[in-house]
């Protein structure tokens, strides 16, 4: 069992940065696939990020070449820096861990899931 607590979500103007925060409790945190998802007004959760226990990374095309997830794991911490933010971008986030060997991009393929932390891009 995990639990997840996200931080870091804001107003931003376009081009700005914020960095997400996923705070989890329980044991095992280095055994979990961590990954970020978003969830845009009428639309569906989408992936955006995922980190596994190796520090091996994926990202949506979207956010490919602006986003960097992360982890550590003596904390108990993963992060999302989000740069050169666009309008598009708006979005509840939420932090998702699973103990799982392989990638998932897809809602499913997580058990554990944050309450979510909004971010807000304007132009």
């Amino acid at each position: 069992q995990v639990q997840l607590v996200e931080s870091g979500g804001g107003l931003v103007q376009a081009g700005g940065s914020l960095r997400l925060s996923c705070a989890a409790s329980g044991r095992s945190f280095y055994d979990y696939y961590m990954a970020w998802f978003r969830e845009a007004p009428g639309k569906d959760r989408e992936f955006v990020a995922a980190i596994s226990r190796n520090s091996n990374t994926y990202y949506a095309d979207s956010v490919k070449g602006r986003f960097t997830i992360s982890r550590d794991n003596a904390n108990n911490l993963a992060y999302l820096q989000m740069n050169n933010l666009k309008p598009e971008d708006t979005a509840l986030y939420y932090c998702a861990a699973e103990r799982r060997e392989s990638l998932a991009t897809r809602p499913i393929g997580y058990d554990y899931w944050g309450q979510g932390t909004q971010v807000t891009v304007f132009s």
